[in-house]
C-alpha cells in the first residue's frame, strides 16, 4: 500500500500537504521501531550497533552518494540552494529574513565554535559546494585551506569559484575517505555533514587524531536523533529515502560520539534544534518551485527526458521529507549538533 501511494505522490497525483502528512506517519513508525519502552533494550541496541560499525569499512559505497547528490552538476544547486551553496542545515535566528542570511549566519556560528582565527592550516572533510571552504579563505586570508571531496565536479566549482573571487589560500583533493591519508598536519579539522555518510566512526576519529597537530582541534556538525543511531538501509520497497536520496549512510544519535573518544575528547557541544533544518528544507523546495523552468533542462539532462518530471517530484518529496523530519515534535526528535574535539 505504501509502495503505491509513493508511485502516485511521485507523479503528482497526491497533493502535498497529503505527501507532508504521510511522511509524518512514516516518521512515527521509524520513532516506534527504533525506541523501547524498556531502557536497558535501547541501550543494547546501541552497543550492538557500534560493534557493527566497528567492523565496518570507514564508508560503504561512496559512489551512491556522488550518484544520488555530489556529482549533480552545481547547476542544479544554484537554483535550489543560497547564495553560498551551502547543502546543509542553516541557522535561523529571529532577525533572519531569507536563505542567504541563514547560510551566512550557520557559516558563521561554524567558525566561531571551531575556534578558527587567521594564519591556521584548515582541512575541511566532506567539502561539499565549498560554502565553509570559500568563505573561510576570504575570512581568514593567511590561513591555508584544503578541501576533501569525493567528488570531482565539486572541486572544479570550488577551484573554479576561488579563481573568480582572487582566493589563492585554497587546494581541493578528490578522494574517497577511505584511501584519504595526508602528509600534512593541521591546526583545525572541520566537517559539516559528512560524518553521517561515513560507517566506521573509531576508525576515522584515529585517523583524524593523526592529521591533527597537538594542539589542533576538529569541529564536527552533524545531524542527529536525540537517542538511537540508525543505518539507511534498503529492506523494503517503501525505503524510499535509503533507494533514492541517502544509500549508505547513517543517522547519528546525539550521544554517539561519545562512544568514539579513544583518540578524539570533547571538549564542547552546542545543539540546534531541528526547526533550522526544516526552515532550510522548505527553503529549498521554495526555490526548486519557483526555478522550475530553469531546473527541468538540468534534470533532463541527468535523468533523461522521460524521466525528468518524475526526479523533479522526487527532489520536491526529499526537501519536503527533510522538512518533515527535522519539524518532527517542533524539533525535539531531531536536530543538529556541533562538537569540538581534541587531541
Amino acid at each position: 500500500m505504501i509502495s503505491f501511494l509513493i508511485k502516485l505522490a511521485e507523479k503528482k497525483l497526491i497533493p502535498d500537504f497529503m505527501i507532508r502528512q504521510g511522511i509524518r506517519i512514516l516518521l512515527k513508525k521509524r520513532i516506534q521501531s527504533l525506541v523501547s519502552n524498556n531502557p536497558e533494550e535501547n541501550i543494547q541496541d546501541k552497543i550492538q550497533f557500534i560493534k557493527r560499525m566497528n567492523l565496518s569499512s570507514i564508508a560503504v559505497v561512496p559512489e551512491l552518494a556522488n550518484e544520488q547528490h555530489y556529482e549533480i552538476p552545481a547547476d542544479f544547486y544554484n537554483y535550489c540552494l543560497g547564495k553560498h551553496k551551502k547543502y546543509s542545515s542553516c541557522y535561523w535566528s529571529d532577525k533572519t529574513k531569507n536563505l542567504d542570511e541563514a547560510e551566512l549566519l550557520s557559516l558563521k556560528h561554524s567558525s566561531k565554535h571551531a575556534k578558527l582565527t587567521d594564519g591556521l592550516s584548515i582541512l575541511e572533510l566532506g567539502c561539499g559546494w565549498g560554502s565553509l571552504t570559500l568563505w573561510m579563505a576570504k575570512q581568514y586570508p593567511k590561513s591555508k585551506i584544503t578541501a576533501v571531496s569525493n567528488s570531482s565536479s565539486q572541486r572544479l566549482h570550488i577551484l573554479e569559484q576561488a579563481k573568480k573571487r582572487k582566493l589563492k589560500n585554497i587546494s581541493v583533493i578528490t578522494e574517497d575517505m577511505n584511501n584519504f591519508n595526508p602528509k600534512a598536519r593541521y591546526d583545525r579539522i572541520v566537517s559539516v555533514e559528512m560524518i553521517e555518510h561515513m560507517r566506521n566512526h573509531k576508525k576515522l576519529f584515529k585517523k583524524i587524531a593523526s592529521w591533527l597537530k597537538p594542539d589542533g582541534l576538529f569541529f564536527m556538525h552533524i545531524f542527529v536523533h536525540k537517542s538511537q543511531p540508525y543505518l539507511f538501509e534498503v529492506q523494503e520497497n517503501d525505503d524510499w529515502m535509503s533507494q533514492y536520496f541517502f544509500s549508505g549512510g547513517m543517522m547519528p544519535s546525539e550521544d554517539l560520539p561519545l562512544f568514539f573518544q579513544d583518540d578524539l575528547k570533547i571538549i564542547d557541544q552546542w545543539s540546534w534544534s531541528g526547526v533550522h533544518y526544516e526552515m532550510t528544507a522548505n527553503a529549498w523546495l521554495k526555490n526548486i518551485d519557483l526555478n522550475k523552468n530553469k531546473v527541468m533542462p538540468i534534470l533532463k539532462n541527468i535523468y533523461g527526458k522521460k524521466d525528468s518530471k518524475k526526479w523533479f517530484q522526487r527532489w520536491r518529496i526529499f526537501f519536503m521529507s527533510c522538512a518533515e523530519l527535522w519539524g518532527y515534535e517542533n524539533g525535539k526528535e531531531w536536530k543538529v549538533i556541533h562538537y569540538l574535539f581534541k587531541k
